[in-house]
């Protein structure tokens, strides 16, 4: 699973995340925390305050489609 934090609308970081221990109480918390001070000048520059998704990414499947 993927913890992403966008400010606006771009994606910032992205991190990975152990699916297990999301129910850990202040696992995702440390990771925002240090996020939020790794990318703290970046922060202050925006009125709105970053947002953080978590995610698990899965492959879309490809259709093939037989030309007509």
């Amino acid at each position: 699973m993927q913890l992403m934090m966008y400010i606006g609308n771009d994606l910032i970081e992205s991190v990975t995340v152990n699916q297990e221990s999301l129910r850990v109480p202040g696992y995702l918390g440390s990771f925002k925390r240090n996020l939020k001070v790794k990318y703290r000048e970046l922060i202050q520059q925006y009125p709105d305050p970053p947002e953080f998704l978590v995610v698990e990414p899965t492959p879309m499947p490809v259709e093939h489609r037989k030309a007509s």
